[in-house]
């Protein structure tokens, strides 16, 4: 099976350039995708676009990892209704150092590797490049009519905070970055999601425009939900690469709760297992879809392939405590267990309170579980909260010294998956 045929069935091509196939199994071709370092972490919607770089060196391709250190300073209009903050350099090297540490655990930068993976940073060329060079090398050759036809410039001219011409000229310089590595990097394929396909063949048309070259582009979809929410958001925020943003614990939560549609295109999408392997764990899952077969093994092979085995077996065991063992009382889970539930955010309350005891929405909302005791009543009286295990629905549920395990803690469950260890200093 080719590169493409692979990408293909598990869902990872929507646009391609005429000739591309042609390009990958003529030579060992290099190709790239660019990382915007807007966080000191990547979150799980660059994970398509970093596997599409691990792909590319599986089938014995060269892949680079572009930073845009210079792009980042801009801001890209794709897929955005308004102008984005500019980022300081401080801020902005900060961000580079963490991408870049990520990026090095999923590639192969071994230097005897004829297809090593590289990375590289747009910093690095146009921190050497005038404004009127630019304008020279670069602006002539593109119209503006050119630019002004793609979708991404389209859509903000039409709205009602228009473009800055600093977004304006974003399609420029990530073409002028696909030209300086074809130049100096042989680099004729570039890679990225179906938002940046205007970008990317700004890209080619500058590459023939200056140097006669021919270069190729495809794209991917853009994830979604089969819901309609936005993939990788919770409501805790970012699902992120850095196990100090999201825990491995929570990123595990992601995947085992993707719904039975999401999870048997991100099965494709996110993991290296085979086909006839995914055929067996679809026909698995459509016998006793209750097993949730397919979001054990999604689950299992992304927080093993993020975080590493040691880390996906304390998720797990951080699941089987909290979720499994729901009918176990609470007094079974000893002090140490407690404090080794990861991802569970610990909140302090003085013990003093507890003395003199508190009502249950007055409780959530002291420690911050709730923002105010308006939201508390609301979910309490709903069903949502449970206090060590147990549902309570009434508002004025006593809180005090006589639920606390170990003599220090109470376990808050929030919904179904949101849990708080509250400790009584």
């Amino acid at each position: 099976m080719t590169l493409l045929e692979e990408l293909r069935w598990r869902g990872m091509i929507q646009d391609i350039m005429p000739g591309t196939d042609e390009q990958l199994k003529r030579e060992m071709t290099t190709g790239y995708v660019g990382f915007d370092p807007t966080a000191d972490s990547l979150h799980i919607g660059s994970l398509v676009p970093i596997l599409l770089l691990v792909h590319l060196q599986r089938a014995g391709h060269k892949p680079i990892a572009l930073i845009g250190g210079a792009t980042g300073m801009v801001g890209d209009p794709s897929g955005k209704s308004e102008e984005r903050n500019l980022l300081d350099e401080s801020t902005l090297e900060k961000n580079i150092q963490g991408v870049r540490a990520q990026l090095e655990k999923f590639l192969d930068f071994s230097p005897d590797k004829p297809n090593r993976a590289e990375l590289v940073n747009n910093y690095d060329w146009f921190k050497n490049i005038g404004f009127i060079d630019f304008l020279r090398d670069a602006g002539k050759h593109i119209t503006v009519n050119y630019m002004m036809a793609k979708d991404s410039v389209k859509k903000r001219l039409e709205g009602d905070t228009g473009i800055s011409y600093t977004e304006f000229a974003y399609q420029l310089m990530q073409g002028y970055d696909f030209y300086w590595l074809f130049q100096h990097k042989n680099c004729k394929l570039q890679m990225g999601g179906s938002d940046q396909w205007g970008n990317m063949t700004t890209g080619t048309e500058l590459i023939r425009r200056k140097s006669g070259g021919q270069a190729f582009v495809f794209t991917t979809p853009l994830v979604t939900k089969a819901d309609g929410s936005k993939f990788g958001k919770t409501e805790s925020g970012n699902i992120w690469l850095s196990a100090e943003k999201t825990s491995p614990y929570q990123f595990y939560q992601f995947w085992l709760n993707a719904s039975d549609e999401d999870a048997g295109r991100w099965i494709r999408l996110f993991t290296f297992l085979d086909q006839p392997t995914i055929q067996q764990l679809e026909q698995a899952h459509q016998k006793d879809p209750a097993g949730r077969v397919l979001q054990k093994e999604l689950a299992r092979c992304l927080t093993e392939y993020v975080h590493g085995s040691e880390a996906l077996e304390a998720a797990k065991l951080t699941t089987e405590k909290l979720f499994a063992q729901q009918n176990a009382p609470i007094e079974s889970m000893s002090r140490a267990d407690l404090l080794a539930i990861e991802g569970v955010v610990n909140c302090p309350i003085d013990r003093t309170t507890l003395e003199n005891g508190i009502d249950a929405v007055s409780f959530l909302a002291t420690t911050g579980i709730l923002p105010s005791k308006g939201e508390a009543r609301k979910l309490v009286q709903a069903g949502g909260i449970s206090i060590n295990r147990q549902k309570i629905d009434q508002i004025d549920f006593p809180i005090n010294t006589r639920l606390l395990l170990h003599e220090e803690f109470i376990l808050v469950q929030k919904g179904k998956k949101t849990y708080y260890l509250v400790q009584a200093r």
